[in-house]
């Protein structure tokens, strides 16, 4: 196997507690590390902050969505991280969804697919340090219905010249076209709730099109998917998967509205469509251990890694097959070094 490890920094509370034991999990063999933002503690901090914790392993935001900063800002820190880590950083950018980006930013879900492609050409010209200029949605230099007059703006620069001139980015993606770009222009795509044996119907004709109008200079679309990882045996297998069902409850049934949801999208592109109704109709009415019950076992088995070493193998052998890259994984285990080493052996 060829996999990479990834992880995503899990915290309940105080993510400095988690962020200092990311050192010991370099050193078991992990390939990079992730974090998460949505509406908790901004994910470029701590991203900084494990920056000087760690040595070798990728830093990663997983996701920072492009409607909270323009992307001069995320330039910005793009560059910034990329710095204080010494060439580690991977940009991850995503839409979101209308409630995080409505509900907690206060700005217009619009037009995300073409927003997203023009942030990552901005990202990638400001880090070859050419003035940042766009004709499409972000109007660089403004104009007056931006809010100022066209001819005054003069278009600059990166002020400090950046670690590299170029940076990885990667993009969460679920939604067909959204993929399909992603396949075309992205270094990497992040699905969540990856299943892999499903992919292929749900994606599959998405990522083709979007890799037939790919530069051959961008590489091979690389793919970080995962969930829990636990070797074990017998009831207690079940169990772990359990704690796991909360997860996919809230995203298929909170992390939106009636039609305005995708991950309750990619549950019925699944063929889970009676379970993500049932799911989204419980959760909203505030029914959430209900609606958690009937997120479907064969979905949590097969996106998670839990259960004998054989098992895991397998799993790791499906998620590569569905052309993963890099094996995001949540240890769940009073000794997560240890898990992660055993896993990093069992992948050679």
């Amino acid at each position: 196997m060829t996999l990479r490890i990834a992880t995503q920094l899990q915290y309940a509370g105080n993510p400095r507690d988690a962020a200092d034991q990311v050192g010991a999990l370099e050193r078991a063999g992990l390939d990079s590390v992730w974090v998460a933002e949505a509406y908790g503690f901004d994910s470029p901090t701590l991203m900084g902050y494990l920056a000087a914790k760690t040595e070798t392993v990728k830093i990663g935001s997983a996701i920072l969505n492009i409607f909270s900063r323009t992307p001069g800002a995320l330039l910005q820190t793009a560059a910034g991280l990329d710095n204080v880590s010494g060439g580690r950083a991977i940009l991850g950018l995503g839409a979101s969804g209308p409630q995080v980006i409505e509900g907690f930013h206060g700005v217009p879900y619009a037009k995300p697919l073409g927003r997203t492609r023009e942030v990552v050409e901005i990202i990638r010209a400001g880090l070859r340090r050419e003035p940042l200029q766009s004709d499409g949605i972000f109007q660089l230099p403004l104009d007056k219905e931006h809010g100022a007059v066209t001819g005054l703006g003069k278009p600059l620069k990166l002020l400090t010249r950046p670690e590299r001139s170029s940076i990885p980015i990667w993009i969460a993606a679920l939604g067909p076209k959204n993929v399909e770009h992603t396949a075309e222009y992205a270094d990497g795509w992040i699905p969540h709730l990856f299943h892999p044996e499903k992919a292929a119907d749900v994606w599959g004709e998405s990522l083709a099109a979007g890799a037939a109008k790919r530069p051959a200079d961008l590489g091979p679309l690389q793919v970080m998917a995962g969930g829990m990882l636990a070797f074990g045996e017998g009831p207690e297998t079940k169990a772990l998967l359990d704690l796991a069902r909360p997860l996919f409850a809230l995203y298929v049934g909170g992390m939106g509205a009636k039609g305005r949801n995708f991950y309750n999208d990619v549950a019925k592109a699944y063929g889970y469509e009676e379970e993500a109704e049932k799911i989204q109709d419980l959760y909203l009415e505030g029914k959430k251990d209900e609606a958690a019950a009937l997120v479907p076992t064969e979905w949590l088995e097969a996106a998670n890694l839990v259960g004998p070493e054989s098992y895991v193998k397998e799993r790791l052998a499906a998620f590569e097959a569905a052309g993963v890259t890099d094996i995001n994984v949540i240890p769940a285990s009073d000794d997560p070094v240890a898990t992660v080493a055993r896993l990093r052996d069992l992948i050679g």
